[in-house]
C-alpha cells in the first residue's frame, strides 16, 4: 500500500513511542522511517526523535540532520493540509462553513505541521545565533502559534458535534500540548517583552498553560507523554532556574508514577525520578537512580551526560569533592555542551 490511514499511523506511532520509552531508540526510528515521507505522524515522530538527539548533543551534524529531516516532515504534513492553508486564510478557517469542510485528516495535518514548525524554529535558534536565524525562527514560531490558536477554536466549535472517535482525542491532545506549552513558555518571559508579544497576538497565560498541559497529560493521546514531560521540565528545572515559585514536586511525582510503573527501566523516566529525588534532598536515592539510568541503555550517551551533570552537583552538595570531580572530568572529556 502506498497510503496509510490515520488510525494505522497513530497505532504505529504509539508502538514507536513505547519502544522509545523502553530505550529502544534505533528500533523506534526504524519503525517510523519507511513511512516518514508518506504519513504525517510517521514524519512527525521520526523527525522529533532526531531533534531530541540534536538538542541533547549540540553536535553540528546532528543539528543539521534534525533541520533537514524536519524540512522533509513539513513537506509531508503540507501535502495533507487543506489547499488554502490555515495561515493564508485565518479569517476563513474559524467560520462555521470552513470548519465543516475540514476533513479529519486535514485537522491532524494542521496540528502536525504546527508541531514540526515549532521544533524547526527551536533548532534554527540553536544552530547559529545570528540575527537572520533569529528572525526566521521568530516567524516560524508566530505561524505555529497562529495554527494552534485556530485549531483550538476548531476544537471548541466541534466539541459538541463531532463523534468522539479515537482520532478526535488525538487531535485534542495535540491542541492541548501546543496551547499549553506556548502559554506556559511565554508566561515566563519578562513583563515588558510579554506585553509586546501580546500586542502582536501571542498569549502568555501561565494558569491556562498549566491547565491545558494537565488535561493533555491526563488523556490517553500520543501527546500525553509530551504534556507530562513539559510539566516535569517546568516543575523540576524551569521554576527553580527562573525563580517562578516552589517546584511542585507532589504533582511531578504523580505525573511520573504511571510511567515508572509502565517503563521501570526507561532511562528518560528514571532520569526525572532521580531529579525529583535530588530536589527532595534524597541524595543517596537519587545517586542510585542516576546509576540505574546510566546502566539502562548504552545507545544514547547524551543521556549519560545529563546524569553525569546531575551526579556532579549531587556529590558537590554532599561535599564529596572527589566524586564530584570525577563526573566533571567525564563531562569535560565526553560532552560538547558542558564545556
Amino acid at each position: 500500500a502506498s497510503k496509510m490511514d490515520l488510525k494505522c499511523a497513530l497505532e504505529e506511532c504509539s508502538m514507536a513511542l513505547n519502544l522509545f520509552l523502553n530505550n529502544k531508540f534505533s528500533e523506534a526510528l526504524e519503525l517510523l522511517r519507511p513511512w516518514s515521507k508518506d504519513s504525517m505522524y510517521h514524519a512527525l515522530g521520526y523527525s522529533t526523535i532526531l531533534v531530541m538527539q540534536a538538542a541533547m548533543t549540540f553536535e553540528q551534524q546532528d543539528i543539521q540532520m534534525g533541520i533537514s529531516t524536519m524540512k522533509e516532515a513539513l513537506q509531508t504534513c503540507q501535502r495533507f493540509r487543506k489547499r488554502s492553508t490555515v495561515v493564508e486564510s485565518l479569517s476563513n478557517l474559524v467560520s462555521k462553513h470552513t470548519v465543516d469542510q475540514l476533513s479529519e485528516e486535514e485537522m491532524h495535518a494542521e496540528i502536525c505541521y504546527a508541531e514540526c514548525l515549532l521544533q524547526k524554529a527551536a533548532l534554527t535558534f540553536v544552530q547559529d545565533e545570528n540575527m537572520i536565524n533569529f528572525i526566521k525562527g521568530g516567524l516560524k514560531i508566530r505561524t505555529s502559534y497562529q495554527i494552534y490558536k485556530e485549531c483550538h477554536q476548531v476544537l471548541q466549535m466541534t466539541q459538541g458535534n463531532k463523534s468522539k472517535i479515537e482520532t478526535y482525542y488525538q487531535f485534542e491532545g495535540g491542541v492541548k500540548l501546543g496551547i499549553g506549552a506556548f502559554n506556559l513558555m511565554l508566561s515566563l518571559l519578562p513583563g515588558r517583552i510579554l506585553r509586546l508579544l501580546e500586542f502582536i497576538g501571542f498569549s502568555g497565560n501561565r494558569e491556562l498553560g498549566l491547565c491545558q498541559l494537565r488535561e493533555g497529560a491526563s488523556g490517553s493521546s500520543l501527546r500525553a507523554i509530551l504534556c507530562t514531560f513539559t510539566l516535569l521540565v517546568y516543575h523540576t528545572y524551569v521554576s527553580l532556574i527562573l525563580g517562578t515559585g516552589e517546584a511542585n514536586l507532589q504533582e511531578a511525582d504523580s505525573l511520573l508514577e504511571p510511567y515508572l510503573q509502565k517503563f521501570p527501566n526507561g532511562s528518560i523516566i528514571l532520569f526525572y525520578a532521580a531529579r525529583i529525588d535530588i530536589l527532595k534532598g534524597n541524595f543517596e536515592k537519587a545517586q542510585l537512580r542516576f546509576q540505574d539510568c546510566i546502566a539502562a541503555q548504552q545507545e544514547w550517551k547524551q543521556i549519560h551526560h545529563l546524569c553525569y551533570w546531575e551526579l556532579m552537583w549531587c556529590y558537590t552538595f554532599q561535599q564529596d569533592w572527589l566524586q564530584a570531580y570525577r563526573y566533571a572530568d567525564l563531562l569535560s572529556k565526553e560532552s560538547r555542551w558542558s564545556k
